[in-house]
């Protein structure tokens, strides 16, 4: 399945918010704010990679897959 690229902006258009809000969160919670920010990080993480897989066309949703498991054991 290939994504749109209005489906990727869309994607990284979220993960780019989610990111925000962790941000966000890290400046009102200075105890934790260390590892709201290492999320934040991953979140635009993953939204450089969803940019980089969409333009680079390569095995995408293999990578995708992979990004998102490993975003989970991280977690």
């Amino acid at each position: 399945m290939i994504m749109s690229g209005k489906a990727v902006l869309e994607n990284v258009r979220r993960y780019r918010a989610i990111a925000s809000l962790y941000r966000q969160t890290a400046a009102f919670r200075p105890l934790q704010s260390h590892s709201l920010l290492g999320q934040a990080e991953r979140w635009e993480q993953l939204a450089i990679f969803e940019l980089e897989s969409y333009f680079s066309m390569g095995s995408r949703p293999k990578l995708v897959q992979e990004r998102w498991d490993g975003m989970a054991v991280a977690a």
